[in-house]
């Protein structure tokens, strides 16, 4: 009765798992192969963009006033400033993004034009719409299949599917007769594409069930949040004026509001400054490093009388701050976490491609197989 019972859950997780390989392999490999990409994703830029990275030096001479009006006149009209972010590693340029005028872009995002500038001479290097860059549209291959509107929600799916898949294959390749080790040995069958599958399967399986569920959490982030307790984002980031167009005239300069926000946090470093935007909260936003601390934090400054708000609860309601979804990004993309993880990561991207077509050889031949055998018992 046992021996029945696990027969039929072999082949239902069988078919479970024949059906994720072969009906979703044309969206899974995609997926994998340009996330696989994207764990480069700095040097890619730099190799296919490297006129953005001619910097000069990494001393940051100008005051990043200089840097916005160098964007500015590198605009000329077509497109209104709405950030600066000066350099954090030796080697990067200071970059201004602006908000280029006329209709939006997919999924009702804003255009934005880039400045890349020299940060020692205040140079224009090179400028561009992020958007239209060959790794951008990775990211959004990898984030949403190009689809507009449901795209994130139809990746956040596949990342089941593969959790699903992962778990079904090490189900599948866990020996039924003999111990652990067994399962370990190149030859656990006749074919090659067999043994390479199963092979490819068992140590690749742990890291694609976690960029997995990474993944969903990522294209799920209302859900994956209410889920774990995490408070939703504050402010424009996630509320519904995130895409709210730069102000016109701001009434207090980039200068002053820089100056406001280093005055409040004496000895800090700016990183970014952002311009303030159309409605009820018009501030700008300096974020600010100083030496001892791990992460920037943001200043507000009030743009109608250049003085800094008071900070508010990042957390809301009284919860605890985000730090959950950082960490999540950071193990799936692999940012910051050294060459060994961004190695399997990368690896685990091409993983599913050779899964995936291994899987469907192997399943055309055992068809083909059994079609044989069938004909030839209604011949005899």
């Amino acid at each position: 009765m046992t021996q029945t019972l696990n027969a039929r859950l072999r082949r239902l997780w069988l078919d479970v798992h024949l059906w994720i390989g072969a009906g979703l392999l044309v969206l899974l490999i995609p997926v994998s192969l340009t996330g696989s990409a994207l764990v480069w994703h700095d040097a890619l830029d730099r190799a296919l963009y490297s006129e953005r990275y001619a910097v000069t030096g990494p001393d940051v001479r100008l005051p990043a006033a200089a840097y916005a009006q160098a964007a500015e006149q590198a605009f000329a009209g077509r497109a209104a400033l709405t950030q600066v972010r000066l350099p954090q590693e030796p080697g990067d340029p200071v970059v201004a993004v602006g908000r280029l005028q006329g209709e939006p872009g997919p999924g009702g995002r804003p255009r934005t034009l880039n400045v890349w500038i020299d940060p020692p001479t205040g140079k224009v290097l090179a400028e561009g719409e992020v958007a239209r860059t060959f790794t951008n549209v990775l990211h959004r291959l990898h984030g949403s299949l190009l689809i507009p509107d449901i795209g994130r929600k139809v990746v956040g799916w596949l990342g089941w599917a593969m959790f699903v898949s992962s778990a079904t294959g090490l189900w599948l390749w866990w020996p039924r007769h003999g111990g652990f080790m067994k399962g370990l040995r190149w030859r656990r069958g006749a074919s090659q594409l067999f043994n390479l599958h199963h092979m490819v399967g068992f140590w690749t399986c742990l890291p694609l069930a976690v960029l997995s569920l990474t993944g969903v959490y990522i294209s799920f982030p209302q859900t994956s949040r209410a889920l774990f307790g995490v408070a939703p984002p504050q402010g424009p980031a996630g509320g519904p004026g995130r895409f709210a167009p730069p102000i016109p005239q701001p009434k207090t300069s980039l200068a002053d509001a820089v100056a406001a926000a280093q005055a409040s946090k004496p000895g800090a470093k700016v990183v970014s400054v952002s311009t303030p935007t159309g409605g009820k909260d018009q501030a700008w936003r300096v974020q600010l490093k100083t030496p001892d601390a791990k992460a920037p934090v943001t200043v507000q400054v009030a743009d109608a009388t250049g003085r800094v708000k008071a900070a508010r609860d990042r957390g809301g309601a009284g919860g605890a701050p985000d730090t959950l979804s950082p960490l999540m990004r950071k193990i799936h993309d692999g940012a910051g976490t050294g060459p060994i993880w961004q190695t399997v990561i990368f690896l685990g991207g091409i993983a599913p491609a050779v899964l995936g077509i291994t899987g469907v050889i192997m399943w055309l031949r055992r068809r083909s197989r059994r079609m044989a055998q069938t004909r030839l018992m209604a011949a005899e």
